[in-house]
């Protein structure tokens, strides 16, 4: 993964989060606020079970149900705070949306390892073409499927004389 700045935003991923609730009729319980809190904590893939066992190791004694978790998921995804990234093992990892700059990914098919990138002439290219059709871009989202370069290196033959 890259190092991705984080971009300054007028409103935190907390009040984001109470205002989409708000317009679902919903609010911002203790348990929701803890788990954006978590969430936003640092910028690093996860899945919904690493979310949960890090909320599992608190020690400030909130405690938060796992369905509670994959329903907050999936309105933090709705509300456009997190966005899901498909690995090539069926398994879906969430990463911020908010409050971090446009940028794509490479996946690696075979260990599943995910880069992060941001290329400025990828987006000039999206404009042209868009121009180019009457068409006005809101958001892109590219994933690239491939190797990774550790997984591109010959693998290392063991002789029988090694194992000795």
């Amino acid at each position: 993964m890259s190092d991705l700045t984080a971009v300054d935003v007028a409103v935190s991923p907390e009040a984001k989060f109470r205002e989409y609730l708000m317009t679902q009729g919903m609010r911002l319980t203790t348990e929701r606020e803890t788990i954006v809190r978590e969430v936003f904590a640092s910028h690093e893939h996860f899945d919904a079970d690493q979310l949960v066992s890090r909320l599992n190791q608190r020690t400030d004694g909130k405690r938060v149900s796992r369905s509670t978790v994959y329903r907050a998921l999936a309105q933090l995804k709705d509300s456009g705070l997190l966005r899901a990234v498909a690995r090539p093992n069926d398994r879906e990892v969430y990463e911020h949306d908010y409050g971090y700059p446009q940028h794509d990914h490479l996946i690696c098919k075979e260990c599943g390892d995910l880069i992060e990138f941001v290329d400025d002439s990828l987006n000039e290219m999206l404009s042209r073409v868009a121009a180019q059709n009457g068409f006005r871009i809101s958001a892109h989202r590219l994933e690239v499927y491939g190797k990774c370069a550790n997984c591109c290196r010959p693998k290392r033959r063991q002789r029988k004389t090694d194992m000795i």
